[in-house]
């Protein structure tokens, strides 16, 4: 069947299976033929933008292998299989006074997508990535061998199937602490920042005085409005800060209104002018603030739209994420802002974030420095442009995100991942016949791209 990740590009013909035992998950392994053909790629919920949950050989969804195992209240340690997803995780512990210490900007992600991307959220400032708190996992690996991994037990598979896009083995299980929570609100103080740098003084100023922070930003805005922002950071929220309306249940999980796109837009929905219109809108509707919210609105502003990526039409969007560490951030945001403000495309949604010292995950994507995600439509233009923002990041030791990547080539991405080799030389070790292997993995090198494929 034709399936594409969450921007809805590329799209590619891809022999589906969908197990629903560990049993059934052995079988696909075992099936295998002499030479590793076909491949394999596990994949979650679809969240992932780009190519790196597709293969027309063969993908593995695991949205039928979603049991939670255990849950240690004392610790707040959860063990569950791969196909659980934040939302269920939310619905089931959040009443219960847990929450994810990681979340990205959506909940509808599986837990084994979560390790395999290193996820990271509004904190990583102050928290670090996803794996930091997987205490443990099991992987299935291309033998058949069912491997314990953790920080401590096979170390280097651990770190090396963590951000390693689902290309070690097939995740089965995890083990993850949960955070403690007094409420399902967070208290938001809002800043309006006047351009880029106002911006990062911001962040440079309020980093320690709050868990969360992330930034709304024009990319659509040049000359002295070059990089304004709308600044919402905070944390979560004490039981008797919470609205009175809930105070007597401040952990209670309250539906939000869900509405649906419920078609692919026309392409002039979304064009300069529009979303040019909205982004001065936005800015100026926002005032310096303190706001008690509920989590959702905080954390998933999005998903109360269901099928949102349909705003981008039938031709879909890629979301660009980019990151610069401190000693070149505001000379590489500025460039790049530049280049994005001077080509016209308009992005919906540009977010900036702050972002503390890396994980030990050999394709690891974050560092002391920032973050910057864009929506771009696609169009025939959009290679080119990619390229141009490639060259930026690479100026200034800058990196892409494999789970948004779609267009990176094999010279940018060795680049940019300079431990590359050791996770080759484990990858080759687990699966010495390239069992496991995506669409992405081949484009940029990770795997051999003249395997046999099977459609």
């Amino acid at each position: 069947m034709p399936i594409g990740g969450w921007g809805n590009h590329p799209l590619q013909a891809c022999r589906i299976a969908r197990p629903e035992r560990l049993d059934d998950l052995r079988d696909l392994v075992k099936a295998k033929g002499p030479d590793g053909a076909p491949t394999q790629i596990s994949r979650g919920l679809g969240r992932s933008y780009g190519d790196s949950a597709l293969n027309p050989a063969g993908v593995i969804l695991h949205e039928r292998l979603n049991r939670m195992l255990a849950f240690d209240p004392a610790t707040g340690t959860l063990v569950c299989e791969a196909g659980v997803s934040l939302a269920e995780i939310i619905d089931t512990f959040l009443p219960r006074g847990f929450f994810p210490f990681v979340t990205p900007g959506t909940k509808f992600v599986t837990i084994g997508g979560a390790i395999a991307s290193d996820v990271h959220g509004k904190n990583h400032h102050h928290d670090g990535s996803f794996g930091n708190f997987v205490l443990g996992l099991r992987l299935l690996t291309a033998c058949g061998e069912m491997l314990h991994c953790s920080p401590g037990e096979n170390a280097d598979v651990f770190w090396a199937t963590v951000g390693g896009m689902g290309l070690t083995g097939i995740i089965q299980s995890a083990t993850i602490r949960l955070r403690a929570v007094p409420s399902a609100y967070i208290r938001m103080d809002i800043h309006r920042a006047r351009d880029l740098d106002s911006a990062l003084e911001l962040f440079a100023a309020g980093d320690d005085a709050y868990r969360y922070s992330v930034a709304w930003i024009d990319c659509l805005a040049s000359g002295r409005s070059l990089g304004r922002s709308v600044l919402m950071r905070g944390d979560h929220a004490a039981a008797d800060d919470v609205p009175a309306i809930a105070r007597s249940e401040p952990l209670a999980v309250r539906p939000r209104s869900s509405r649906s796109v419920p078609f692919n837009f026309p392409r002039f929905v979304l064009n300069p002018l529009s979303v040019h219109t909205f982004n001065h809108l936005y800015y100026a509707s926002k005032r310096d603030d303190r706001q008690v919210v509920p989590l959702d609105s905080f954390f998933y502003p999005l998903d109360s739209i269901r099928k949102w990526n349909r705003l981008y039409g039938r031709r879909g969007f890629i979301q660009y994420q980019a990151f610069f560490p401190r000693h070149s951030g505001r000379r590489g945001l500025v460039d790049l802002l530049e280049q994005v403000s001077a080509s016209g495309r308009p992005s919906f949604l540009a977010v900036l974030k702050s972002c503390g010292a890396a994980d030990p995950a050999l394709l690891t994507y974050l560092d002391t420095g920032h973050t910057l995600a864009l929506d771009l439509p696609w169009g025939d233009d959009i290679p080119g442009l990619l390229s141009k923002l490639d060259k930026t990041l690479l100026k200034y030791d800058g990196r892409l995100y494999l789970a948004k990547d779609a267009c990176m080539n094999r010279q940018t991405f060795a680049a940019m991942y300079p431990n590359l080799s050791r996770f080759r030389q484990i990858k080759a070790r687990l699966d010495p016949n390239g069992f496991f292997a995506s669409s992405q993995a081949r484009r940029v090198g990770i795997v051999d791209d003249t395997a046999v494929e099977v459609t």
